[in-house]
């Protein structure tokens, strides 16, 4: 994908922070994975400062604000980037996406401030991007439709419904369901990144392995297999709010772990080593085949929680394919050279570090699980304020003239 702008969207536009989706999006998915994290790792360490006014316990305010606010961003920005290139509509630009930028960042100051504001006008302001991104993307998406991409769409919807339903828990009207709506959508973003995965990880890493590697293995999709893997995890969504016995989803996790290791297999990820910018992306779906192990364990195993099936999927899939597809498509877009910087190979690295000491740390050793903890976050906001130093002045600078497509 590449960065057009048209003679229209540049007039309208006051900055090149706000002439395409990804810019201010990617900066404020990076930035705000910081601050969420800081505050966390304040909380744990000593306490939670008198301004944080939360309406809700502050790792129920953590969960949300991680799947509502950080993953969010990084959705609208990657759909109001992707979804011009799919259907060659006019990119959202200047006020548009002034205003909504401006919604994201107003739900993120309501869910800060809740006790303050209350629950009710807390969640309304909190629950207006994403319908304001549904109709941003049902603009550009209806230009040329295609089933494939309408199905963002009803991803979208979904989130949105998961978000109404945990309002709703934590404001009295429907309580008990707050971790459920959550862990639907984390379940969502992990199926995003599968139906997203499967399109641009054969297709990054074949580019690369016929520049760099042209004898070894190319990368295979099979449809069938394809469907089995989107599909066993599309199920796993809809358990989150349907009851289910605990042998079924377990069953259905354990063939979507399968399904999606054999289908990473296929992608011929190993040589792409020497290339952290495509490496990482088959590190962060493995991930989805971690969690998905974890889950069926978890299900399968008395007494064992579901806790690092969670953060295999927060802290490891989704993150690091946040930051992996943050980092590729800022430069792409920008005209530059798709190699990633030395402190941004840092930050994959530091970041894949937080994710194993969340998931893994507190389960091998569980009488230091506050100071796995503590170093899981210090990693986390290392690994972010690298990206916002490293990509600040990229996505806040006009494009180069010429350069790297994404």
């Amino acid at each position: 994908m590449s960065e057009i702008v048209t003679g229209t969207a540049a007039r309208i536009s006051t900055h090149p922070l706000f002439s395409y989706g990804f810019r201010p999006f990617f900066l404020g998915a990076g930035a705000y994975a910081l601050a969420v994290m800081a505050l966390w790792f304040g909380w744990m360490s000593v306490g939670m400062p008198d301004w944080a006014l939360f309406g809700e316990a502050p790792i129920a305010w953590h969960a949300h604000e991680m799947i509502f606010g950080f993953a969010a961003a990084a959705v609208g920005g990657f759909l109001l980037t992707a979804v011009p290139n799919w259907t060659g509509a006019l990119p959202l630009s200047g006020l548009p996406l002034m205003l909504l930028f401006a919604a994201w960042l107003i739900g993120r100051a309501a869910m800060l401030g809740a006790g303050w504001m209350g629950p009710v006008f807390s969640a309304i302001l909190d629950l207006v991007f994403l319908p304001l991104l549904g109709v941003a993307a049902t603009r550009q998406l209806f230009v040329k439709p295609a089933p494939r991409n309408l199905i963002f769409l009803a991803m979208l919807a979904a989130l949105f419904g998961a978000n109404v339903a945990y309002h709703l828990a934590t404001s009295g009207v429907i309580p008990g369901v707050e971790l459920d709506s959550l862990r639907f959508a984390l379940i969502l973003l992990v199926l995003m990144i599968a139906i997203v995965g499967g399109r641009v990880i054969p297709a990054f890493t074949h580019n690369w392995l016929h520049l760099n590697r042209a004898s070894a293995p190319m990368p295979r999709r099979i449809p069938w297999l394809d469907g089995a893997s989107i599909s066993t995890i599309a199920a796993l969504a809809v358990l989150q709010v349907l009851p289910a016995a605990d042998e079924i989803q377990g069953g259905i996790a354990l063939l979507a772990a399968l399904a999606n290791g054999v289908r990473l297999y296929f992608w011929r990820g190993v040589p792409t080593w020497r290339a952290p910018i495509v490496f990482v992306l088959h590190v962060s779906y493995a991930w989805i085949v971690i969690g998905l192990v974890l889950l069926s364990a978890a299900a399968f195993g008395p007494g064992l929680p579901s806790i690092p099936a969670e953060h295999a999927f927060g802290a490891g899939a989704v993150a690091s394919m946040i930051m992996s597809i943050m980092t590729r498509a800022s430069l792409g877009h920008t005209g530059r050279p798709l190699i990633a910087p030395r402190p941004v190979v840092l930050g994959y690295l530091l970041l894949t570090l937080a994710a194993l000491l969340r998931v893994f740390g507190s389960m091998l050793f569980p009488a230091q699980t506050i100071v796995i903890l503590q170093f899981a976050g210090l990693s986390w906001i290392a690994a972010f304020g690298l990206f916002v130093a490293v990509y600040a002045p990229i996505l806040m600078m006009p494009r180069r003239l010429a350069g790297g497509a994404t």
